[in-house]
């Protein structure tokens, strides 16, 4: 049982100021390697599994952005821990599995 959430909304600057799109989607390349359910949203993206499994997936995807050539990245991170009871994408959707 997945004991954690962790949503992410990563932001390189980029070498060239060039668009952040294909850098972002290596991030989400990174994530879906991983293993680790996860769900894309317009602003972040939500994975689900163990905290330290997930953290490291966020480390991953931070060093894929600086070895695009990245100088610098901001990431901002959201953890929903609940080891007691775990932590479900599903169940927190219950109520709005399509979103509305």
């Amino acid at each position: 049982m997945a004991n954690a959430l962790v949503s992410i909304q990563i932001l390189p600057t980029t070498p060239n100021g060039e668009s952040v799109i294909p850098f972002v989607d290596r991030a989400i390349e990174i994530i879906k390697a991983s293993g680790v359910p996860y769900r894309v949203a317009p602003l972040e993206t939500t994975m689900e599994g163990e905290l330290s499994n997930l953290l490291q997936v966020v480390e991953k995807m931070n060093e894929a952005m600086t070895e695009m050539g990245c100088p610098s990245v901001i990431s901002q991170v959201k953890i929903y821990f609940n080891p007691a009871n775990g932590a479900s994408m599903g169940r927190l959707l219950e109520k709005y599995p399509d979103g509305q």
